[in-house]
């Protein structure tokens, strides 16, 4: 199962010349992920950050972009989960606006606050992201 998002370009995305600054493009990722857990995991930030003592910092993210994006484009967005580690997992994720405008692929790691490491994930959260886990390669 995919997640999807939509986002309107505003004017604080974009560079002099009109068109999306490319590290905005990060924060939309960023923004896409944190929605992702809240809306599909029930686990908002509040609640993994403040509550529960955890997060999912970016260990890794890797960009490919194919085309510009310009004020008040409509951009799509479609976050797939990859892989589940231990306390680590893999996505993929396409922007489209409606042609494609960049993919991204990261990987996230299951953090707990209180030991300053990495943990296992746990049951609910790996139940949640086993939820989008691809079973095909696209």
């Amino acid at each position: 199962m995919t997640f999807r998002q939509t986002r309107i370009v505003e004017f604080q995305h974009c560079d002099p010349a009109g068109i999306v600054f490319y590290p905005r493009y990060f924060e939309m990722v960023s923004s896409v992920v944190e929605r992702f857990f809240a809306d599909e995991l029930a686990h908002g930030f509040h609640r993994m950050h403040v509550m529960r003592r955890i997060g999912v910092p970016t260990a890794r993210i890797a960009v490919d972009f194919h085309a510009p994006s310009r004020l008040e484009d409509r951009l799509d967005f479609a976050l797939a989960i990859t892989r589940i580690g231990t306390s680590s997992v893999n996505y993929r994720l396409a922007c489209t606006g409606p042609d494609p405008r960049f993919t991204a692929t990261g990987t996230l790691v299951h953090f707990d606050f209180n030991t300053g490491r990495s943990a296992p994930w746990t049951d609910d959260l790996r139940a949640g992201l086993a939820r989008h886990l691809e079973t095909e390669p696209a």
